[in-house]
């Protein structure tokens, strides 16, 4: 089906310090040229941190985009294409939690966040032995770190206080995976 698809051209509109953003000319299977907006993002990683008394480690901050404080899942980009995700998820456990992982983190779920106009992924893990060391965040970085219980992130996701799709998609994955198998 994609070869009905042709991308004439991919052409730079802005270059960010995340993302970059294209605008796509693409002819259609019926021979229609269409202009479509595409988001280039260079990756991401995230964990689900789980202390010795099974309570998972979230990171409270805020969100410029939505203007409010979410509640998410410890999580940031790569620091470069060819950085594993499974160190950047680590890396930013220890960053923005101040708990680092003392076995190599297991790798849960890939997602792609916003297939219609962005290639954005997020490779997902999960570590379960926690030391404790201390928060190293960026200076532009404000972040309160909380224990939750599973059952109570669940019920956040369903009755929508817990939007974060990468958030959303780790805890049910980690739940499915870990607690109700």
């Amino acid at each position: 089906m994609a070869e009905e698809f042709k991308r004439l051209s991919r052409d730079l509109v802005y270059r960010g310090s995340i993302i970059d953003y294209y605008k796509d000319t693409v002819q259609v299977p019926n021979g229609n040229i269409v202009k479509w907006d595409f988001i280039g993002h260079k990756g991401a990683a995230a964990i689900v941190a789980v202390r010795d008394d099974g309570k998972l480690l979230m990171v409270r901050q805020y969100r410029n985009a939505l203007d409010r404080y979410t509640l998410e899942i410890p999580a940031g980009g790569l620091n470069g294409p060819d950085e594993p995700t499974r160190t950047a998820a680590a890396r930013e456990l220890e960053e923005e939690t101040g708990y680092k992982a003392v076995k190599e983190p297991e790798f849960l779920i890939s997602i792609r966040t916003t297939v219609a106009f962005c290639n954005e992924k997020i490779d997902i893990y999960v570590a379960d032995q926690l030391e404790k060391t201390g928060q190293n965040l960026d200076e532009d970085e404000f972040i309160n770190v909380e224990a939750w219980d599973i059952g109570d992130l669940t019920e956040q996701i369903y009755n929508g206080t817990i939007q974060d799709s990468k958030t959303v998609c780790a805890i049910m994955a980690y739940y499915h995976k870990y607690i109700e198998a």
